[in-house]
């Protein structure tokens, strides 16, 4: 298991905070701690593992030992990928503060038997839920929507729709642009979204090593498309920082949304900064 670099700072930072809305913490990647006004913490998508190096190699710090989390609601995982369900980044979560896991299927799948976290670690099958598109379910003071997400690369990917009395996060997981966003942007008012954006870059391939011209996330014009078509107020572009050979400089966003009406404009953040909803 990856040590931190942070020692455990930003575990501490979320438990001391008292928001006035909600407070969003990025922990590089895709993942990110929610807090609202009541106390209510959420992550989302929380990874701290260090990829799988030469193929994948991580180019950020590691923010915070998932062992340090003393606190915290429930879990959602967007979809199966390594860097999105994680044993070593989320099962300690759970072990120690007895968060809710909510995921899709082939998520849940990985949890349960790829990974084997009931056996690895103080947890039950009671903790993990299973959602799909259409689903709500209340966390403390949240709201969650289970909406629809586009990731080819991906089995069953789901997007999260989060109200709260302040205002509507999105987190889209790694999806693309897709034809259903245009209604789910009539459907929610969002104050601020995330979308995963990056470079297209040669990644070595699984089997022969070789390096493949490899498109994991968004590129700038697909990252606005569908941030224009959600309507976002506020747009964060996520894991852009992460995966040697894909990193990307999210400042060009600001060129390709300009001419739209929507996002609003542009919340560049880097790992373990935090906003507020």
């Amino acid at each position: 298991m990856s040590v931190s670099d942070w020692g455990d700072w930003l575990p501490r930072a979320v438990e001391d905070a008292s928001p006035d809305t909600v407070s969003i913490w990025y922990l590089g990647c895709n993942g990110f701690f929610l807090k609202g006004s009541d106390g209510t913490t959420l992550a989302i998508d929380p990874y701290v593992g260090l990829g799988d190096p030469p193929r994948t190699v991580r180019m950020i710090p590691v923010p915070f030992d998932p062992h340090d989390v003393a606190e915290m609601d429930a879990v959602l995982a967007t979809h199966e990928h390594t860097d999105h369900v994680h044993g070593p980044s989320q099962a300690p979560i759970l072990e120690s503060t007895g968060a809710q896991y909510y995921a899709p299927d082939d998520s849940l799948d990985v949890a349960l038997e790829d990974e084997a976290w009931v056996d690895d670690y103080d947890i039950s099958e009671e903790q993990f839920t299973e959602v799909t598109d259409g689903d709500t379910f209340e966390v403390g003071e949240f709201t969650i929507h289970v909406e629809h997400s586009y990731d080819p690369d991906a089995t069953h990917p789901v997007s999260y729709v989060i109200e709260h009395e302040s205002g509507t996060f999105f987190h889209g997981g790694d999806t693309k642009p897709d034809e259903e966003f245009e209604a789910l942007g009539e459907k929610y008012d969002i104050d601020l979204g995330v979308l995963a954006f990056g470079s297209i870059g040669n990644i070595d391939d699984k089997e022969t090593g070789e390096p493949v011209r490899t498109k994991w996330y968004s590129t700038e014009n697909e990252a606005v498309k569908a941030a224009s078509d959600l309507q976002f107020d506020r747009f964060l572009p996520s894991h852009w920082d992460m995966w040697k050979g894909l990193t990307a400089d999210p400042t060009v966003l600001h060129h390709h949304a300009k001419s739209f009406a929507y996002p609003e404009r542009l919340e560049i953040i880097e790992i373990g900064d935090r906003v507020e909803l």
